[in-house]
Order: C-alpha cells, then structure tokens, then sequence
C-alpha cells in the first residue's frame, strides 16, 4: 500500500514540475522584457527583472524535485525527532517519505501559483494571486506539525 501512496505522490510531483515548465515555456515568447521577480506579503511586486527570470522558479521546482526524490532514497541519511530503532524504524521512514513528497506537493503547487500570479500581472498590473500565498504557509506549518507529532506517536 505505501508503495502505491509513493508512486502516486511522485506522478503528481512529476506532473506539476512539468506543467511548470511547460507552461512557462508556452508563454516565455509572449512576456514583456521586464517582469516582477518579486512579491511582497500583500502581493504586490517589490522588484523587477529581464524575462529571462521567468525560468528561475521552474529551475528551483525541477532542484527540488530531484533533490527530494534523492533524499528519499536514503531516508536514513535524515534527521528524526525521535530516536530511530530497530522497532521503529519503518514506521519513521514512512512518515518522512510521506512527509517530504506531501512537502514536494505543496511547494510545487505554491511555485506553479507564484508563476501564473507573475506571468498575469506582467499583462495585467490589476492581477490578484489566484491563492493568496499567506493561505498556503499555515497548510505547510499544519503539515510539518502532523509529521512531528506522528513520529512521536509511532517512536
């Protein structure tokens, strides 16, 4: 059963990191030669650069994925909050596999969202983020939280 819950989480990782890149490589003809590379928390942007910049998050996406899928292949290589045993061991690999590519997931998500927010407001300075990233941050901090207190229940 884990191992379908792993292949499914790394289709749907593979998939938002090409969408990302198919979707910036769609549209990179048509930018204006200055787009913001920045925003601030009420998503305004608070810096500008050279279209070029267009590919910096897809660049970062496509690092983390691959980054993450190696950590995940020597999950014992990672720090545990509880102690790692021979008991438990399975049990706290699971949860920080699962933990990692759920992490993958929403930080994948939250970069395709930054990209269509700064590829839109390039076009249109009126744009307004489709998911404000300030909703984002807390499923990430409930999601770091739910891993932790996993690995304690199961240590």
């Amino acid at each position: 059963m884990e191992g379908i819950i792993f292949t499914v989480f790394d289709i749907l990782n593979l998939v938002l990191v090409l969408l990302l890149w198919i979707f910036t490589l769609k549209i990179y003809k048509k930018l204006p030669e200055k787009i913001p590379t920045h925003f601030d928390f009420q998503g305004k942007p608070d810096h500008f650069g050279s279209k070029k910049y267009a590919f910096f998050i897809p660049a970062i996406g496509l690092g983390a994925f691959i980054l993450l899928t190696f950590l995940n292949q020597y999950p014992e290589s990672t720090n545990y909050p509880v102690e790692i045993t021979k008991a438990n061991y399975e049990i706290q690999y699971f949860i920080m596999i699962l933990f990692v590519k759920w992490l993958l997931f929403l930080v994948l998500l939250l970069f395709l969202n930054i990209q269509d927010y700064t590829i839109r407001y390039s076009f249109n300075a009126d744009s307004k983020a489709r998911v404000p990233i300030l909703l984002v941050l807390p499923v990430i901090f409930l999601s770091l939280m739910v891993a932790f207190i996993s690995a304690y229940i199961y240590k």
